[in-house]
């Protein structure tokens, strides 16, 4: 993580990109949203057809992981970064009635829009709570699964970030996430610009260091693979991935 890079600024710059998200999901970003992003990356489409359409407008996920999850009935499973909820209620459709899902995010407009959705449309197995992923506000060993789409990413810490998750898991719980890395190692000049870290390319981390703080944690990956099918969208987010390697991976990981 870059040392000179402003924290506050930095969540600042997020909290306002992901409000615009939740509120105008068809503004210009640097990445896309929305059910055709979703059908792209590979999401089933009779889950897509019982999801809330507003929270599925504001989705802007990098990959599908759902696949790695195999979500089981009765589950308990933790979203981090949970935006509108798209993620949260396609996983409150697979560990059904008797499982329960807590999504997380440090947005308010994406909480209070993520809260109201589930309320309206009968989701009383998805919960939504305001925090931070750095600091998860839940007791150790509490969840059989953790998942996270293009979020991890954004944190500046992203060591305390697979702490916690290891530490809010379950024996023999997984970690199945998305999320952007990268190829070479990225210039101090991109990494310390906030702009650019919101945008889910400066926070980026080289894949090998990725990996290591994911073991590092106390987490075993079994299975790590890149999603072709995901691709940012401005000229300034293009020509980034060109030259070091931006990529979407998918991976899960196990706590023995």
């Amino acid at each position: 993580m870059s040392k000179t890079l402003n924290r506050d600024k930095l969540k600042k710059k997020i909290q306002s990109i992901y409000s615009k998200v939740a509120e105008s999901s068809d503004s210009e970003f640097h990445f896309e949203t929305g059910r055709e992003l979703a059908e792209k990356l590979g999401y089933n489409l009779n889950d897509l057809d019982r999801v809330p359409d507003a929270a599925i407008d504001s989705f802007a996920g990098v990959g599908y992981y759902f696949d790695l999850a195999n979500l089981k009935p009765g589950e308990k499973v933790l979203d981090l970064g949970s935006g509108s909820g798209m993620d949260s209620f396609v996983a409150g459709l697979h560990v059904t009635k008797n499982g329960e899902v807590t999504g997380i995010d440090m947005t308010d407009k994406q909480i209070e829009k993520a809260h109201n959705l589930a309320d309206k449309n009968g989701f009383d197995n998805v919960v939504f709570k305001r925090g931070f992923i750095e600091e998860l506000p839940f007791e150790d060993k509490n969840f059989d699964v953790v998942v996270s789409n293009g979020v991890i990413n954004l944190s500046a810490d992203k060591d305390k970030v697979f702490k916690e998750i290891s530490r809010v898991l379950k024996p023999g719980g997984r970690l199945v996430i998305a999320d952007i890395v990268t190829k070479e190692q990225m210039p101090e000049s991109i990494k310390k610009d906030a702009d650019i870290w919101a945008a889910c390319i400066g926070g980026a981390e080289q894949s090998d260091s990725y990996t290591s703080l994911i073991e590092a944690a106390g987490l075993e990956i079994e299975k790590f693979k890149e999603n072709s099918k995901y691709s940012f969208i401005s000229e300034q987010a293009i020509n980034a991935s060109k030259e070091y390697g931006v990529m979407s991976i998918s991976l899960i990981a196990k706590k023995p």
